[in-house]
């Protein structure tokens, strides 16, 4: 998919739709762009390639969603692969907000989350990772999820993480150097961003119902947030993306 601005206003210009995945964009052209990703399949199984490839052209404004919180089935063997390649032109900002991912027992994810952006684009990328629906009585004693990241401004490496969960993942999550049995984590990163952005967060420490901290350097800022459910990660992470950023966070997360 490829966006585009014109006359002060963000809208698509190419989509190309392949397999599962379906994209629509619910709302009027304005200065920025709404995008919903949708997962028609209803999930992901062991097995499955899924890719997205987003280009944000030129002073473009684009704010991306998914229609429900993604789904990673128990497999029989294989991993489900997914591949996120994000890439921001001069000027360009990008709001990359899905809703949480949520792991089954037994599942098995492989996921790459690839990010190219020009000397002076911004980006808001919040990625939530729920290890069982507590609400259903669901764990994740057993899985594989790996989570590799990497941003590049100008070609120039700025960031890169790889998390590796593989085994016994209730156990491991059971231990306090990780999450001591919380259920739910996510990440935020902010490019551009300094201290101005952690001092919002400490400011809404006691509104917190999980644990949150941000740290800042080299011109970003990251979030972290541990939770015992998802909905308590929600709402912590509603608190945080509301802090980052000026516009109202997508209707779909409020359904």
């Amino acid at each position: 998919m490829t966006v585009g601005a014109a006359a002060g206003k963000t809208s698509r210009t190419r989509v190309y739709e392949d397999g599962p995945l379906r994209v629509r964009f619910p709302g009027p052209k304005t200065s920025h762009l709404e995008a919903v990703i949708v997962n028609t399949a209803g999930g992901i199984a062991g097995g499955d390639h899924l890719a997205l490839d987003l280009t944000v052209g030129a002073g473009a404004d684009l704010v991306v969603t998914t229609a429900a919180a993604e789904k990673i089935y128990r497999s029989t063997g294989d991993d489900a692969e997914l591949s996120l390649h994000l890439k921001l032109a001069e000027g360009a900002a990008l709001a990359w907000l899905p809703q949480e991912t949520i792991l089954f027992h037994a599942a098995r994810l492989s996921r790459s989350i690839e990010i190219e952006l020009a000397d002076d684009a911004s980006i808001l990328l919040a990625e939530g990772i729920i290890f069982g629906r507590s609400a259903m009585g669901e764990s994740v004693r057993e899985g594989r999820l790996i989570d590799r990241w990497r941003v590049r401004r100008s070609g120039r490496l700025l960031f890169a993480e790889t998390l590796r969960l593989e085994g016994a993942i209730a156990r491991t999550l059971a231990e306090a150097a990780v999450t001591a049995g919380a259920r739910a984590i996510a990440t935020v990163l902010v490019v551009p961003a300094g201290d101005a952005q952690v001092a919002t967060i400490r400011e809404a420490g006691d509104h917190f119902v999980g644990e949150v901290g941000m740290s800042s350097w080299n011109g970003l800022a990251v979030v972290r947030l541990c939770a015992n459910d998802g909905a308590a990660l929600r709402h912590d992470l509603v608190i945080v993306l509301t802090a980052l950023t000026s516009r109202a966070l997508p209707r779909l997360w409020f359904n």
